[in-house]
C-alpha cells in the first residue's frame, strides 16, 4: 500500500470507527473501548510508519480532483508539522481511550461517547493533513460540532448544556470568520492549495487584502476563538463540565491546539509584519498573564488546569507573534510539551474526582497518604508545568525566556516582554504549587463521598507513560525528541531551519536567571497567598466581577431575544403573504443592484424574433389566467387554483412551441402534482379577507393588495428583462454552444438538458435534491403538528360543496368527506396505477437521450400514488400504503452521493459520469452511463418527498374526520 493510500486510510479510520461505535448496544462498554483503542493504535502506527518518508523525502501528498475549476480539490498533505500534530492526536487519543474505559460509568451510554470521540479525532486529523484551506475549514467546523457533543455528553446537567452551547457558539462563529479569511487568501493567491499559498508569502503580505485578512482578524479570529485567546478565553473553563477524558483530550492536546496549528501553518506567509506582531503578541501576552493569574485563585481542580491551559496557549501564541524563526521553534516545542504534561494532569484530576467524588480544592487535602503513586505522578507533571529543571517544560520555557529578551521590533512592548515573561513564570509556579500542596499535602480530607484509594493500574497507566516522556525529554531532549522536532520545524519554516540547541545546560545566562527568579518568586507568592487561598474565596480579586460568561450571555440575550423579538415584531406576521412580500421585494432589489451600480446591459444587437399570432393568443390566455387567478383569490380559492393551473399549462405549451420538450414534460407533471396537493390543502388555509370583512375591507388591506400587485409586476418585468438580455447576447458569450458540442462526447447522452442536470451541473442538482429533502421533511413536520382553529377548517364554499355531496349521498358514513365520493369510478383510478408506474419507468430509462429523466419519472410515479389517494380516500393511506418515504429519501441521497463519490475512486472529480455501450443478448448494443444511477437517486428522493407530504395531508384529514366523528358521537 502506497504512502498516499495509508494517509487516506489514517483519515478515514476514525470516522469509520465512529460509525461502527454508534451501532453498538448502549452498554457495550468493552467492545466500544476495544474498537476506539484499535482505531487509535492503528492510526498511530500509520503515522509512525510514514515518518521516514516525511523526514527524508518531504511531504506526503494525495490529490483527488473535486471541483478543479473552483480550486477545490480533496488534498491531503503530511509534512513535519502535520506529522507532529497527527502523532499527538492518535497517540494521546489512544491513551485517553484506555483511561476512559475505566473512568466512564457503567450506566453511561459509552458507545455513544466513543463514537463522538472518534469522530472528533477524525476531524482533527482532517485539519492537520488538509492540503486545501477550504477543506481545512470544513474539518475545522466539524471539530466544533463534535466538541459540542462531547462537552454536552452529560446533557442531563445544566452546566454541560451551557458549556457545550458556549463552546459551539464561540468556536463555530470563529470558524465562519476563518472561512471569510480563507476566501480572501484564495483571492490574493489565486488558489486554496497549501503548497501554493506557502510559496506566495510576498504576494500575500504585499496585497491590499492582507490587512482585511489579518488586522480584521478574519483568520486570527478563527485561531483565537478555537485556542481560547483573550477575549474569547471564557468558553474553555465552562467546557470543564465535560467528562475528564474529554478535557484531557480536547482541551490540552487537540482542539485548543487547532488554532495554534493554523497560526503555525500560515506563519511562513503571514508572520514578520508589524500587523502580525501588534495583533498576535498583545493577544498572547494578555492571555498568558490573565490565564495564569486566574488559575491561582480557582477552587475547582479542573478549573485551575483550564486557566493554566489558557495561559500556556497564550505563551505559544505570543511566541508565534514575535515573528522570529527561533520563537517559532520554541512555540512548536512547547506545544508538544504542554500536550504531554497537561493531558497527564487532567487525567490525574479525573482520578482524584473519580476516587474522592469531588474536585473542590476546599475539600481536598492530604491525599498523598491514600494514593501515593498517583500523587507522585501528578506532582512530576505539575513540576513540568511549572518549568522545573530536568523536566520537559523547563527547556521550552527557557527557550521562551530567551526569545523574550531578544530584540524583535525595538518597541516598548518588545522591550517590556522580559518582565512580563518572568511574571508569567512566577504565576505558573504559584498555581502549580497550589495544585500540589492543596491536594496532596495537609490534614486528611473530611466529608468526602468516597474513601480515597489508588485506581486500577490500567487507568493510571496513561499518566505513567506521559510522565515518563516528560522525564525523558527533560533529561535527554536531543536524543528523545530532537529528530521529531527538527522535522516539525522544517515543515513549519518551509525548510529554513535556524540553529537552536536542546541542551539542558547552556551556562549561566539571562534566561536561566529568569527561570530561577520565576521559581523563587512563585514559591514566595504561594506562601504569601496561602492563607487567602485557603479561605475558600472563589475567583481572582479585581477580576471576580468581570466574567466573560456574563458578557457572552448578555450578547446572546441581546441578539437572540431583544433584537430577534424586535425583528419579529417589525417583520413577523401570521400570514404568508406579508413574509413573501418582504422576500420578493428584497429579491427584486438584489437583482436590480448590479444594473444600478454598473448600468444597463446591452443586448448585443441581435434581431428579435417575430411573434406568431397563435403564440400571441396563447400568451394572452396565460396572462388572462394569471390576472383572473389574482382576482378570483378574493372570492373563490378553488377557481383561483384552477386558473393558476391554466397559466401553468400555457407555460407548458410555450416550452413545446419553443422546442423544449424536456421542460414541457417536467412542467406538465409538476403542474399536476402541485395542483392536486394544493387542492388537498385548500381546506387548511386561513379565512379569506372577505370572510373576515363581509363588507368593504379597510384601506390598509386594499393598499397591501396594490403593493403586492406592484411587486409582482416589478418581479415579472425584471425576469422578462433578464431573459431578454440573456437570449439576445452574442452567441460566443453563450454557454449553450458548449453544452451542445460536448453533451454526447463528454456526458454520453443526446438529451442535453438531462446531461446538464446529471453531469455538467450535477453538483447543483445534488444541492437541489438535498433542499427538496429538507423541504419535504419540513412540510411533513409542520402538517403533523398543525392544529387548525375550528372556524378555519372549512370555508363557506367548502361547506357548500360538502352539503351538495351530503344530498347526493344521504346514506354516507358519518365522518366521510368529499374524497370518499369521487365522480370518477374508483376502479378505473386503481387501474391507472400500473399504467402510470410503467410510464414512470419509461421516462426514467429514456431520460439520458430523450425527454424524461429521474425527476420527471419521480413526479410521474408520485402522480400514481396521488391518484390512488384520491380514489380510495384517507383510509387507504393507513390500510394499504406500504411506501416508506423516509427510506426512499434516504436511499435517494445515498445513491446520488455514492455515485458521485464513485468517480473519486477512479481519480476523476466528484460526480464525473462514465458511459459506454453494453452488448445485451437479444437486444444489441445499449448505451449505459453511470449518470443513470445518479438519476435513480433523484427519482427515489422525488417520490419519497412527494409521498411524505401526501401522508401528512392524509393524516391531517384523518385527524379531522375522527374529530368530526367524536363530535357527532358526543351529540
Amino acid at each position: 500500500m502506497s504512502h498516499e493510500t495509508l494517509l487516506l486510510v489514517a483519515l478515514i479510520l476514525p470516522f469509520a470507527g465512529s460509525l461502527l461505535a454508534g451501532f453498538l448496544p448502549t452498554h457495550a462498554r468493552n467492545a466500544a473501548a476495544v474498537l476506539a483503542g484499535s482505531v487509535s493504535v492503528a492510526g498511530s502506527a500509520i503515522v509512525v510508519w510514514l515518518y521516514a518518508s516525511v523526514a527524508d523525502d518531504g511531504p506526503v501528498r494525495l490529490w483527488i480532483d473535486w471541483l478543479p475549476t473552483l480550486g477545490l480539490d480533496f488534498t491531503l498533505r503530511l509534512d513535519g508539522l502535520a506529522w507532529l500534530f497527527a502523532i499527538l492526536i492518535f497517540g494521546i487519543g489512544a491513551l485517553v481511550v484506555l483511561y476512559a474505559r475505566y473512568y466512564m460509568s457503567r450506566e453511561d451510554p459509552v458507545p455513544r461517547f466513543f463514537s463522538f470521540l472518534l469522530a472528533f479525532m477524525g476531524s482533527m486529523v482532517g485539519i492537520v493533513v488538509s492540503g486545501n484551506l477550504v477543506q481545512m475549514v470544513f474539518f475545522w467546523e466539524l471539530t466544533s460540532l463534535f466538541s459540542f457533543l462531547l462537552i454536552g455528553y452529560w446533557h442531563h446537567t445544566a452546566a454541560a448544556r451551557d458549556g457545550a452551547r458556549m463552546a459551539l457558539t464561540v468556536t463555530a462563529t470563529g470558524g465562519l470568520c476563518l472561512l471569510v479569511g480563507v476566501l480572501l487568501i484564495g483571492r490574493i493567491v489565486g488558489s486554496y492549495d497549501v503548497d501554493q499559498i506557502l510559496a506566495s508569502g510576498e504576494l500575500l503580505r504585499d496585497s491590499d487584502l492582507y490587512v482585511p485578512a489579518l488586522v480584521l482578524v478574519l483568520v486570527l479570529l478563527g485561531a483565537f476563538t478555537k485556542s481560547a485567546q483573550f477575549p474569547f478565553h471564557f468558553w474553555l473553563p465552562h467546557a470543564m463540565a465535560a467528562p475528564t477524558p474529554v478535557s484531557a483530550y480536547l482541551h490540552s492536546a487537540t482542539m485548543v491546539k487547532a488554532g495554534i496549528f493554523l497560526m503555525m501553518r500560515l506563519w511562513p506567509v503571514m508572520a514578520g509584519t508589524d500587523a502580525w506582531f501588534y495583533t498576535v503578541v498583545p493577544a498572547g501576552l494578555v492571555t498568558l498573564l490573565l490565564g495564569a493569574f486566574a488559575a491561582i485563585y480557582q477552587q475547582d481542580l479542573k478549573g485551575l488546569l483550564a486557566y493554566s491551559t489558557i495561559s500556556h496557549l497564550g505563551l505559544i501564541t505570543l511566541l508565534l507573534g514575535l515573528g522570529s524563526p527561533l520563537a517559532a521553534v520554541a512555540a512548536i516545542f512547547h506545544t508538544l510539551n504542554h500536550a504531554i504534561f497537561k493531558a497527564s494532569l487532567f487525567m490525574a484530576a479525573g482520578i482524584i474526582d473519580h476516587e474522592t467524588g469531588t474536585r473542590d480544592l476546599r475539600k481536598l487535602s492530604g491525599l498523598y497518604r491514600y494514593m501515593p503513586f498517583t500523587a507522585s505522578l501528578a506532582m512530576v507533571a505539575a513540576a513540568a508545568m511549572a518549568g522545573v529543571p530536568l523536566l520537559n517544560g523547563f527547556i521550552s520555557k527557557e527557550m521562551f525566556f530567551a526569545e523574550a529578551v531578544a530584540d524583535h521590533t525595538g518597541s516598548l512592548l518588545d522591550d517590556s516582554l522580559p518582565y512580563w515573561a518572568t511574571l508569567a513564570g512566577v504565576f505558573s509556579v504559584t498555581y502549580s504549587l497550589r495544585f500540589i500542596f492543596g491536594v496532596f499535602f495537609g490534614p486528611p480530607p473530611v466529608g468526602l463521598a468516597h474513601r480515597p484509594h489508588e485506581p486500577a493500574h490500567w487507568m493510571r497507566f496513561p499518566i505513567e507513560l506521559l510522565v515518563l516522556i516528560c522525564l525523558m525529554i527533560g533529561i535527554a531532549p536531543g536524543v528523545t525528541v530532537g529528530p521529531f522536532l527538527a522535522t516539525a520545524v522544517k515543515g513549519t519554516l518551509d525548510g529554513t531551519v535556524p540553529y537552536y540547541s536542546l541542551a539542558v545546560w547552556h551556562g549561566f545566562t539571562l534566561p536561566l536567571l529568569m527561570s530561577f527568579i520565576a521559581l523563587a518568586g512563585g514559591v514566595v507568592l504561594y506562601l504569601l497567598l496561602r492563607r487567602y487561598l485557603d479561605s475558600g474565596i472563589e475567583g481572582p480579586p479585581l477580576l471576580r466581577e468581570l466574567k466573560g460568561q456574563r458578557i457572552f450571555e448578555k450578547v446572546l440575550v441581546t441578539l437572540s431575544w431583544q433584537w430577534a423579538r424586535a425583528a419579529e415584531a417589525t417583520l413577523g406576521t401570521r400570514r404568508l403573504q406579508a413574509q413573501m412580500r418582504i422576500v420578493v421585494a428584497l429579491a427584486v432589489v438584489a437583482a436590480l443592484s448590479p444594473f444600478i451600480v454598473g448600468g444597463a446591459v446591452g443586448t448585443g444587437g441581435l434581431p428579435g424574433t417575430r411573434v406568431a399570432p397563435g403564440f400571441a393568443i396563447l400568451w394572452a390566455i396565460g396572462i388572462a389566467c394569471a390576472l383572473s387567478a389574482a382576482y378570483q383569490a378574493k372570492y373563490h380559492r378553488f377557481a383561483a387554483l384552477v386558473l393558476v393551473g391554466g397559466a401553468g399549462l400555457v407555460t407548458c405549451v410555450t416550452f413545446v412551441w419553443l422546442s423544449a420538450p424536456d421542460l414541457a414534460v417536467t412542467q406538465l407533471l409538476v403542474e399536476i402534482v402541485t395542483t392536486v396537493l394544493l387542492l388537498l390543502g385548500l381546506r387548511w388555509l386561513p379565512k379569506r379577507i372577505e370572510d373576515v370583512y363581509p363588507t368593504r375591507p379597510p384601506l390598509p388591506v386594499l393598499l397591501r393588495r396594490y403593493v403586492d400587485f406592484a411587486i409582482a409586476c416589478g418581479l415579472g418585468g425584471l425576469m422578462a428583462f433578464l431573459s431578454y438580455c440573456l437570449m439576445t447576447r452574442p452567441l460566443p458569450q453563450s454557454v449553450s454552444r458548449f453544452f451542445v458540442q460536448n453533451a454526447y462526447t463528454e456526458g454520453g447522452g443526446s438529451n442535453i438538458v438531462n446531461v446538464i442536470l446529471v453531469d455538467f451541473r450535477a453538483f447543483d442538482t445534488m444541492g437541489e435534491i438535498v433542499v427538496l429533502c429538507l423541504a419535504g421533511l419540513t412540510v411533513f413536520a409542520l402538517l403533523r403538528r398543525f392544529r387548525p382553529a375550528p372556524e378555519s377548517i372549512e370555508s363557506p364554499e367548502q361547506q357548500r360543496i360538502q352539503d351538495a355531496y351530503d344530498e347526493a349521498a344521504p346514506d354516507r358514513t358519518p365522518g366521510d368527506t368529499v374524497t370518499d365520493y369521487m365522480l370518477i369510478p374508483r376502479l378505473i383510478m386503481n387501474w391507472l396505477f400500473p399504467v402510470i408506474a410503467v410510464m414512470a419507468v419509461y421516462l426514467f430509462m429514456r431520460g439520458h437521450d430523450l425527454p424524461g429523466g429521474g425527476f420527471a419519472a419521480g413526479v410521474t410515479l408520485s402522480i400514481a400514488f396521488i391518484v390512488q389517494y384520491m380514489a380510495s380516500g384517507t383510509r387507504w393511506v393507513e390500510d394499504h400504503l406500504r411506501v416508506l418515504p423516509l427510506r426512499w429519501m434516504g436511499a435517494g441521497l445515498l445513491i446520488s452521493a455514492g455515485t458521485g463519490a464513485g468517480s473519486l475512486w477512479f481519480g476523476y472529480p466528484f460526480l464525473t459520469s462514465y458511459f459506454q455501450y453494453l452488448d445485451v443478448p437479444f437486444i444489441g448494443k445499449v448505451p449505459a452511463a453511470s449518470a443513470l444511477l445518479f438519476d435513480l437517486g433523484v427519482f427515489a428522493l422525488v417520490v419519497g418527498a412527494t409521498v411524505l407530504v401526501l401522508i401528512a395531508l392524509a393524516h391531517q384529514s384523518l385527524r379531522s374526520n375522527r374529530a368530526s366523528q367524536a363530535a357527532e358521537g358526543a351529540d
